[in-house]
């Protein structure tokens, strides 16, 4: 009998245990918040650029921080395993001019990532996560006419669509049943961006050859959680 009585009581306790997790578990989150994203510039620099453009040295100097937006949707299979949607975008001019130099390119770029998300909802606020994303990244620099101190360099506007991945994770803190804040997402972000195909198509294909196809960035999200 004392057996069967403390069986009795484990079992209680597990299954209200469960019964409470899978309360304060959502079954789909929305995320949308600020993103910050350092680039691997995959050996692309100011001195490589003077030369390819035809400029004198210390003309460019190349961006590495691009600010933007980052949008997920997550659907939670249980209180431990979802899978998530992943938007991102982000701006900005991937070189810049160190002369009185006008008409350098804007450049923006695009991802949709999808993937398994690992989570542990405590019955504090706090939920940390883990995630895999994998999917593609769309890339775009802008036409422009840039007018330099040695000439003025035409480039047309060139695209390039590349495989992406993002392996991170972070941490939601929950306000109320169905807001919660998050204060910081970190993920490695994979890219393979071609430069010599995204800045040739641009400037002249044969131009800008050498340079690694794959990049590790970073990428920093914050913002807010609706849990539904």
């Amino acid at each position: 009998m004392v057996r069967f009585a403390v069986a009795t009581v484990i079992l209680a306790v597990l299954i209200s245990s469960f019964v409470l997790a899978q309360d304060t578990t959502p079954k789909i989150q929305v995320f949308g918040g600020y993103s910050i994203f350092h680039a691997d510039l995959a050996g692309l620099n100011g001195t490589n650029l003077d030369v390819t453009l035809g400029q004198p040295p210390n003309t460019f100097n190349v961006n590495t921080n691009f600010m933007g937006w980052n949008a997920e949707g997550q659907y939670n299979l249980n209180r431990w395993v979802g899978l998530v949607a992943d938007l991102n975008g982000r701006y900005g001019q991937p070189f810049y001019a160190v002369r009185t130099v006008t008409g350098v390119p804007d450049s923006n770029a695009y991802s949709f990532l999808f993937g398994p998300s690992l989570s542990y909802h405590f019955k504090s606020p706090l939920t940390p996560f883990i995630h895999a994303l994998f999917g593609v990244e769309r890339t775009t620099l802008e036409a422009s006419t840039i007018h330099g101190p040695s000439s003025t360099i035409v480039g047309n506007s060139s695209s390039f669509t590349d495989f992406a991945a993002a392996l991170g994770g972070g941490i939601d803190y929950k306000l109320t049943k169905h807001f919660s804040i998050r204060p910081a997402q970190v993920d490695w972000f994979h890219t393979t961006v071609n430069l010599h195909q995204l800045y040739g198509g641009s400037f002249g294909l044969g131009l800008f050859q050498g340079y690694t196809t794959h990049q590790a960035n970073i990428r920093y999200s914050g913002g807010v959680v609706f849990r539904f």
